[in-house]
């Protein structure tokens, strides 16, 4: 009789894994037909219209009027993953109304978000001016893959020493194995 309930736990346990970081209502609400490059192009053509980005956390400022995130694009895989690589579409700005914590949202921190288009904004990045498409926040995940945020700290404890589960041989690993990050809903 046990073997008979844990191959249904089991099966349960491992296709949750697969689940995808944004809920589905906001993946309900998005535009698929929107490429990142047509909204970095003409970001006011889609004012109102909700997307979903990913990619790696450039940088956090907070002022009275809320929060912003400078964030690098990078295509997402089927869970909403952002693929780092070297080539991105360029660079995005994510807002909220509300405190964006600089520790949970940290530099080089990979987020992916679903929010609506407002337009855009043009701010000195180095020594030249940037145009950034400008996305309020509606639903953002912030993924764990630093070495101080795994389940287990390194070296790993008895009797898994040497053991590292989210290494199989890639970069980055695959998205079952990945471990879950903070969710913020406004």
């Amino acid at each position: 009789m046990g073997k008979l309930l844990a191959l249904p736990l089991l099966a349960l346990l491992f296709l949750s894994g697969c689940a995808h970081v944004i809920s589905e209502e906001a993946r309900k609400q998005v535009d698929p037909s929107i490429a990142f490059s047509k909204l970095r192009g003409n970001p006011d053509t889609f004012i109102g219209r909700n997307v979903m980005l990913g990619g790696m956390v450039a940088g956090v400022k907070n002022t009275k009027d809320g929060g912003q995130l400078e964030i690098v694009q990078f295509q997402l895989d089927d869970v909403g993953f952002p693929i780092e690589s070297s080539h991105s579409g360029g660079r995005f700005l994510a807002t909220s109304p509300d405190f964006v914590d600089a520790m949970i949202y940290k530099p080089r921190r990979l987020v992916t978000i679903v929010g609506e288009v407002k337009g855009k904004k043009t701010l000195p990045l180095d020594e030249a001016e940037y145009t950034y498409p400008v996305i309020t926040i509606k639903e953002i995940f912030a993924w764990k893959l630093s070495e101080t945020e795994k389940a287990f700290p390194y070296p790993t404890p008895a009797p898994y020493y040497n053991y590292d589960p989210y290494y199989y041989g890639y970069d980055v690993p695959p998205y079952w194995y990945r471990p879950l990050g903070p969710v913020f809903r406004p």
